[in-house]
């Protein structure tokens, strides 16, 4: 009878670790709780989608999610579909389809159709949808905006010409009977063009400019009806790329948008300083008398020249003649080009007047004119 016991106790026993063990992946062995629903794995929406049209092609980029909408982390390649409505809509009318990795940044580039890209402007809508495996999705990303319909004429006939310190652009006029368009120029800072060996390298210039962005834009305003703009905001030695097309700004249905051209061909400008630096003002000559035994000198002062690229100055002197004759004037300053806009000329005989007149030179070795001299004597002792 007790053994009989002792065999129906270990079946039990037996039964329990075998439920205990079959359950334990759902709750703790002896705690009781209800099972978790499984994940639906629909990928997170994509919220930062953008579209940029230029010409008859509309940029669409955005950055894929890294997990589900119930916070699991995704796994393998996402079906992606790419949606263009010509109306306001929660379906998906879907242009292509793709498949990108979790985390990775997205991009496609829709090429319109003909009947999109003509008559009048109008809102296109593109979203995306993320599909799980199963063909399911947690719905269509955030929506984003550009305008069909015919684009502006393309800037065609662009050309560069360096002046001093500045970039003087040019473009043909757009044909007659064209809606009004804004230019939109588009710089790129290329690499720099190698650089001539030479000590004219070895310095950033006493007026050295911060770094610039790689790339700025420069917007000419249609009102301006004009055909050139100056971009004067160029570095000395850098090598840039021009591109242009016309912007029209566009207003449906409140909403401003705006519809561009395609880019013109790239232009290169190589921002090489072809002028010499301006001629300085200002020069005034002062005597001072020797002190400590010194002999006499004269002191030398002017405006300080601006140009960005600007190495120095020179100083010349020369000798007015009492008969009318006056000597050749020479450099008293020395190789190295003086940075100060001052000088202090102490090789002078006392009594004697001396012309002088000051040259500003660039880091390429481009000398501007001697100023308007000054004169002074120097004094007696």
């Amino acid at each position: 009878m007790q053994s009989r016991k002792n065999l129906e106790m270990a079946q039990r026993i037996a039964l329990l670790a075998f439920a205990c063990a079959v359950t334990s992946i759902f709750t703790a062995c002896g705690m009781p709780g209800a099972p978790q629903p499984p994940s639906l794995n629909l990928p997170a929406p994509v919220n930062d989608l953008s579209a940029v049209r230029t010409g008859n092609q509309v940029a669409l980029t955005w950055t894929m999610p890294t997990k589900n909408t119930d916070k699991t982390v995704l796994k393998g390649n996402i079906t992606v579909r790419v949606c263009r409505n010509e109306s306001a809509s929660t379906s998906c009318a879907v242009t292509t389809t793709l498949q990108l990795a979790p985390g990775a940044n997205g991009s496609f580039t829709d090429t319109l159709p003909a009947p999109l890209a003509s008559g009048t402007a109008r809102v296109l809508n593109y979203s995306v949808e993320l599909d799980n495996r199963k063909g399911r999705s947690a719905g269509l990303s955030n929506a984003t905006q550009i305008l069909a319909g015919k684009a502006p004429t393309p800037v065609t006939g662009l050309t560069a010409e360096m002046r001093r310190n500045e970039v003087l652009l040019r473009w043909e006029a757009a044909p007659s009977g064209s809606s009004p368009a804004a230019i939109r120029l588009v710089r790129k800072r290329l690499s720099p063009p190698a650089q001539k060996p030479g000590p004219q390298n070895t310095t950033q210039g006493l007026l050295a400019p911060p770094a610039e962005p790689a790339e700025r834009t420069l917007l000419v305003e249609a009102e301006a009806n004009t055909d050139r703009a100056l971009d004067a905001d160029i570095r000395i030695g850098e090598t840039y790329e021009y591109r242009a097309q016309r912007v029209a700004r566009v207003t449906v249905n409140g909403q401003t948008l705006e519809l561009a051209s395609e880019l013109s061909p790239p232009l290169r400008v190589e921002a090489i300083q072809e002028f010499p630096p301006a001629v300085p003002k200002g020069l005034a000559a002062v005597a001072t008398p020797g002190e400590n035994g010194a002999g006499p000198a004269i002191d030398l002062n002017w405006q300080p020249n601006t140009d960005p690229d600007l190495a120095g100055y020179i100083v010349y002197r020369r000798e007015p003649g009492a008969s009318g004759a006056e000597a050749a004037w020479q450099r008293i300053s020395p190789a190295q080009p003086v940075a100060e806009p001052a000088y202090h000329d102490d090789h002078v005989q006392p009594g004697h007047t001396y012309a002088y007149a000051v040259s500003a030179i660039d880091l390429e070795g481009h000398e501007s004119e001697r100023s308007a001299e000054a004169q002074e004597t120097a004094a007696s002792p």
